[in-house]
């Protein structure tokens, strides 16, 4: 298994290959980079929600629904 002083290498020879893209490749892999960490970001909160760890949102709007103190948007 290959210790972290590997890992490192990797991530600096990815940085420096992406240093070394035409803007257009650059914009294109940050797109994607950006799409990956929504992807993962929307499968936790479908994980928490799932969970019950939102529950507490719904509780706080159904009251503040309750007391009138929601505004349209």
């Amino acid at each position: 298994m290959p210790g972290a002083g590997h890992l490192m290498t990797k991530v600096q020879k990815l940085e420096r290959a992406v240093a070394a893209l035409p803007a257009r490749e650059y914009d294109r892999s940050r797109r994607w980079f950006i799409e990956k960490d929504w992807q993962k970001w929307d499968r936790q909160v479908e994980e928490d929600s799932l969970s019950g760890r939102l529950d507490f949102l719904t509780a706080q709007a159904l009251d503040a629904r309750k007391r009138r103190k929601l505004r349209a948007i």
